[in-house]
């Protein structure tokens, strides 16, 4: 029972981190805009609010939990949005090619992130804000403590319940208000959008700027709590940012969907760590590697079904990659 509950506690807080990335990847991808820089995106969000809480925690005699999660939070967002805008002007003004673009972010944002990064190493490995770690990760008092309810249910920080609101206020916000409906008119047929008054170009900034703004979310978080509030030079959030673009494909372009199936990635990928415990077995390294792929695997065999398939609410944006030009119409 005690591996099972490890388990499920290391796939919520896996889970998390992508769950974070896939809704502000939905909402980018709604408006028709196919954003491959989400890694680069939380690259930029993680270490802008560690950063944001490092030199507040260090700086300070006695920091407020508030404001370090205040400075935290607000930091990567504007990074990370900061990323979103730069991509939005590449391709939405510029009309620059969607997918080049995005991968330019991704190697940009990560090596924006490491330069800066050494100034806070100072010549060390990595860095650990101690007290904003702590505040990040502190799980709800009294009900965590409810036995193996607790620890399944209740033993997170803060930001693990946050990304299951944001998931479901983003799902409310696309199927069930106006400007939602605008926001998927523009993804599928942004001619279309345009002739009845939808401000397109609008709808496309603020769709990428707001769902970067989440996306750097994940990077926070990843940071400030899944990574102990550790910045070092051997991150990895790189490997997550991707995971997170196959997980909207899964979740077919549904916010909702998003929340379980980011905690079954979880599960797949810390596989390996727990199967050999509850079986008892000792796994190859070969098959340690191959456990590891079963989330990609799965994505490819969704991405296949819902091809097959041909259904229209299982299918992206039709207008998705595509850059909108008035005059082309």
């Amino acid at each position: 029972m005690t591996t099972l509950i490890a388990w499920i506690n290391r796939a919520v807080w896996f889970g998390t981190v992508i769950m974070f990335g896939s809704t502000g990847e939905i909402i980018t991808e709604r408006s028709g805009n196919l954003n491959l820089g989400v890694p680069g995106i939380m690259f930029l969000g993680g270490f802008a609010g560690f950063a944001g809480a490092y030199y507040y925690e260090n700086g300070t005699a006695d920091p407020s939990a508030a404001l370090i999660i205040l400075i935290s939070m607000l930091c990567g967002m504007a990074a990370a949005a900061l990323g979103g805008l730069i991509y939005s002007f590449l391709t939405i003004t510029l009309r620059a090619n969607q997918n080049v673009t995005g991968l330019a972010l991704t190697i940009f944002g990560a090596g924006i992130a490491n330069f800066f990064g050494v100034q806070v190493l100072n010549g060390g490995t990595s860095v650990k804000a101690s007290t904003s770690h702590t505040v990040f990760a502190t799980p709800i008092p009294v009900l965590s403590g409810l036995g193996a309810i607790g620890q399944i249910f209740f033993s997170y920080g803060f930001m693990v319940y946050l990304a299951v609101i944001i998931a479901l206020v983003t799902n409310h916000f696309i199927y069930h208000t106006r400007k939602g409906l605008n926001l998927r008119a523009v993804g599928e047929s942004p001619a279309t959008a345009d002739s009845v008054g939808i401000n397109v170009t609008r709808y496309k900034y603020a769709a990428t700027c707001i769902g970067a703004a989440i996306t750097g979310l994940g990077g926070v978080y990843y940071v400030m709590d899944y990574g102990y509030g550790t910045w070092s030079t051997a991150n990895s959030i790189e490997g997550l940012g991707w995971l997170a673009v196959a997980l909207v494909i899964f979740a077919t372009w549904k916010p909702v969907n998003i929340i379980w199936g980011a905690y079954v990635f979880g599960m797949f990928f810390w596989l390996y760590n727990y199967l050999p415990s509850l079986l008892g077995v000792t796994l190859p390294n070969y098959l340690v590697q191959l456990t590891q792929m079963i989330p990609y695997v799965v994505t490819i065999l969704v991405l296949i079904y819902i091809s097959a398939k041909q259904k229209h609410e299982s299918q992206g944006p039709a207008a998705l990659g595509q850059a909108y030009f008035r005059e082309d119409r």
